[in-house]
């Protein structure tokens, strides 16, 4: 009688934390919503604007960071550390990327925008996060980067720090 109450406290114990694993994620989205910390961009490319909606003169600087995490033999770097851009207009960057190592590897670069809030107002177009990177033995590649912010950011923010972190996917 008590191992069968023990087990089933046990299931039943499991069952719950397995619940409590399963709601993080959207509790995590709540949070940040609330909180307005570690803005998660939308990874799907955005549709252009039109010239029509160029005539905003406000300004905004965007700032490049790149990092890679350990266990991938790259070397990888924005080309521009920082670049002024007008609201609604199409910018390109290019990051470098280097493969260090005399075997092929593949990564995949994860985007990070902050302040938080930013992040919704961030459009990349095109970009070397929508999918793997596989480099040859001691190859280098340019990966364009193509974005805009739109103009319904808040007057508030003036800069905007996209980092990316490349992942080994070996």
């Amino acid at each position: 009688m008590l191992h069968r109450r023990f087990l089933v406290g046990l299931c039943g114990f499991a069952l719950a934390m397995f619940g409590f694993g399963f709601a993080l994620v959207p509790l995590y989205d709540v949070f940040c919503d609330i909180t307005g910390i570690n803005g998660k961009p939308v990874n799907q490319p955005a549709v252009m604007p039109t010239e029509a909606d160029l005539t905003d003169a406000d300004w905004i600087t965007v700032e490049f960071i790149a990092h890679v995490h350990q266990g991938i033999p790259w070397h990888f770097e924005p080309k521009l550390k920082h670049i002024r851009v007008q609201l609604g207009a199409m910018n390109k960057v290019n990051f470098m990327a280097k493969n260090q190592a005399n075997y092929h590897t593949i990564g995949q670069a994860i985007p990070s925008v902050s302040p938080g809030l930013a992040a919704t107002h961030l459009h990349k177009v095109e970009c070397f996060c929508f999918q793997q990177q596989q480099l040859s033995p001691l190859a280098s590649v340019e990966m364009p980067l193509i974005f805009y912010i739109d103009k319904d950011i808040s007057p508030d923010i003036k800069t905007v720090t996209l980092s990316y972190t490349m992942f080994s996917k070996t």
